[in-house]
């Protein structure tokens, strides 16, 4: 499955944009395999701004929040004109566009980014994301999977893993980490019910390990156990589980997995 969808030109003929930003990983900007991403801190700051919202205006207000928080300098305004001018200027220098303010435009209240959503790899992968939650809902298990796990590939590390962000991209960070999250325990949750249960343990067991508070990974982990033939073992993560959110948090586990642990009792019960 293509991470990107093709754009078309007006004749309809399709075609893939020349210039691609990466967000789920390493802020770059990638032009026939080589990245064109500026070097200068807050410059990469600006360009991840606009790259997160592709063809909107982004307010200088917003700008201004993220670059310098709550201690912007006196020449706030100026200083930002700057970093739009070498943004500019890294645009054209490295041929990404030919007159870079139809590029980057200047839109009051503030700028925009003049670039189509796919050109941008979250949006792929929220597109594919969609496509795997309808496909799971449609029961189409395989396939869904197959969505998820292309939306998952996009991802090569933390996003924006090489700016400095300040609160708003920080805020963006979380949302997208948190967005990471569903399509792992959804391809998952797809594949379980593909009956993938032998292949999924060695997985699960490692997520488990480092997140030993999830109890949804922990129910994930006690089926699998349990389509495959261990129900001790699913039985023993329980039990470390209700421990630890005992000692550590002082409740009990969600009622799904109070209900898992006691169908997985009573399968215990049939087979004696």
């Amino acid at each position: 499955m293509d991470a990107y969808a093709p754009l078309l030109t007006e004749r309809g003929e399709s075609t893939q944009p020349t210039v691609q930003f990466k967000v789920l990983g390493p802020l770059e900007v990638l032009k026939d395999g080589v990245d064109y991403a500026p070097t200068t801190p807050k410059v990469l700051r600006l360009l991840a701004m606009l790259v997160t919202r592709p063809g909107k205006i982004v307010h200088v207000d917003s700008i201004m929040h993220e670059l310098w928080a709550n201690d912007p300098p006196r020449t706030v305004r100026t200083t930002m004109h700057t970093y739009v001018h070498h943004l500019r200027r890294c645009i054209e220098q490295n041929g990404l566009e030919a007159d870079a303010e139809s590029l980057l435009v200047t839109k009051p209240p503030g700028y925009l980014m003049r670039i189509d959503p796919e050109q941008v790899d979250v949006f792929g992968f929220q597109r594919l994301h969609r496509q795997g939650r309808e496909l799971l809902r449609r029961r189409e298990y395989v396939e869904a999977a197959a969505a998820f796990r292309s939306a998952l590939d996009l991802w090569s590390g933390p996003p924006l893993s090489n700016v400095h962000c300040g609160p708003v991209l920080s805020g963006y960070v979380v949302e997208l980490l948190e967005q990471r999250r569903s399509a792992l325990s959804l391809r998952i949750e797809a594949e379980i019910c593909g009956g993938m249960h032998l292949e999924l343990i060695g997985e699960l067991r490692t997520l488990v390990a480092g997140n030993p508070l999830d109890e949804s990974l922990h129910g994930q982990l006690m089926r699998v156990l349990g389509r495959s033939g261990r129900r001790s073992d699913a039985m023993a993560f329980y039990r470390q589980l209700r421990a630890r959110l005992n000692d550590e948090l002082g409740v009990e586990p969600c009622d799904e997995l109070q209900l898992l642990h006691h169908e997985l009792l009573a399968e215990g019960e049939h087979g004696r």
